[in-house]
């Protein structure tokens, strides 16, 4: 078993992969009363061409298959739903789809080994048949269509055609209702068998726990797997340039809300731990709540909160997006354009730069106060192959200079994108 160590922080995780290439990681808190487990698999909503390790069988899905398959892997040949079984126990349960990877998780204070079992029995019994997918194919059709009258995700897939034009990303994870009525049993078998293999998979288990006793359970329920081979997925080239600067659209807001982006041109050989620290401190620089600008814009009545700010990346896309709700959010973008020129031209002011680097570093170290946000949090970085530790034994290598470098490298006007939702006109 391997051990990694935060001495900033004082936090260990013990990591073992199986035999059959499972990776569990374990995060001891002494002392606590809540336990989180989340087990996730390397297949996500971008992942629709592969080619089959065993076979080697070139596969095309259909857009949402991903999302679909987390809906079906609850459900029980005896009529029974595992997610009724572990509410049942008082256990806090649940499943996501997100581009890069699907979860299964919960979270309780009493019944964990009843809810370990149940967790393991599900993920590794899956059960469709034709008239269960059927039966789900209605289901997800009406969240496919609850997402579409849903401005904020409209704000987002907006912004992902403005970034990207062929990338998988620019896919609605649950889909179209007529990609949705293309799954099949045997495709849902097919991704099954592929990417549910405990290769291709991640189990994060954070609460008071001796690690190898751990360890020892979670062998104990594991079902003997043939070992598979790598599996080849298959992605459109990557794009250089933004595929279109602007995008509005008209829908059921009372005010309008904003997504502003900067697309990275991401090279996977670089530090991206380091990076994402440094577009965290630049981004709280531009607009966060102690902001020049942002305090400009709130007295204005521009802007009522501080805008969400988040940097998403993986091997196939990087992008820096800004989203928030304005009478005027051209008027926002342009001041924030000025701030980012102004920075560009005269530098990053040192007294600015260290007031928000020890603001960033302290959201870092409150995620370590919860077991849920430490063990998603293990498990997504793991998912884009960075160590979570990294973000706080690698903060003091963040300068000012380099942190200069990587505004120079991403904020660049070619790279921006603006998506806005308007309320319809009465």
């Amino acid at each position: 078993m391997k051990v990694i160590e935060s001495s900033k922080i004082k936090e260990k995780a013990y990591i073992e992969e199986l035999e059959n290439g499972l990776k569990v990681i374990i995060i001891p808190k002494k002392n606590t009363k809540k336990k989180y487990v989340i087990w996730g698999t390397h297949f996500g909503s971008i992942d629709n061409h592969f080619i089959m390790p065993k076979t080697g069988e070139e596969v095309y899905i259909p857009d949402g298959v991903a999302h679909f398959l987390e809906h079906k892997m609850f459900e029980q040949p005896n009529g029974t739903n595992s997610l009724d079984t572990l509410m049942a126990l008082g256990i806090d349960a649940n499943a996501y789809t997100t581009n890069d990877h699907t979860a299964y998780l919960f979270e309780c204070t009493n019944h964990f080994e009843e809810g370990l079992n149940e967790l393991m029995d599900y993920v590794q019994h899956p059960y469709f048949t034709e008239e269960n997918v059927e039966k789900e194919k209605g289901i997800i059709g009406q969240e496919i269509n609850m997402y579409d009258d849903d401005p904020a995700w409209r704000l987002y897939m907006n912004a992902m055609d403005c970034m990207y034009e062929q990338n998988p990303i620019k896919i609605d994870i649950a889909g179209t209702i007529e990609s949705i009525s293309k799954i099949t049993p045997d495709v849902l078998y097919k991704c099954y068998n592929t990417f549910y293999h405990p290769s291709n998979m991640t189990m994060v288990i954070c609460g008071d726990f001796q690690p190898e006793t751990m360890i020892e359970e979670v062998k104990k329920r594991l079902l003997p797997k043939e070992n598979q081979g790598v599996i080849k997925r298959i992605y459109p080239s990557k794009e250089n340039k933004i595929h279109k600067a602007f995008k509005n659209e008209k829908m059921e807001v009372s005010t309008p809300i904003f997504m502003m982006g900067y697309k990275d041109h991401e090279n996977i050989k670089e530090d991206r731990v380091k990076k994402h620290i440094a577009i965290e401190i630049l981004l709280n620089m531009v607009i966060g709540k102690s902001s020049k600008t942002y305090q400009e814009l709130y007295t204005d009545g521009l802007l009522l909160a501080q805008p969400d700010m988040d940097y998403e990346f993986s091997d196939q896309y990087a992008h820096i997006l800004i989203s928030g709700t304005s009478k005027n959010p051209q008027k926002v973008m342009e001041q924030m354009t000025q701030t980012v020129n102004k920075m560009l031209q005269n530098g990053i002011e040192e007294e600015h730069f260290e007031r928000m680097r020890r603001k960033v570093y302290g959201d870092y170290v409150v995620e370590y106060n919860n077991v849920g946000n430490i063990a998603r949090m293990f498990l997504a970085d793991t998912m884009k192959k960075v160590q979570s530790f990294d973000y706080i034994e690698k903060f003091e290598t963040v300068t000012k200079e380099y942190t200069e470098q990587i505004l120079e490298e991403v904020f660049q006007e070619e790279n921006k994108i603006l998506s806005i939702i308007e309320p319809n006109e009465k």
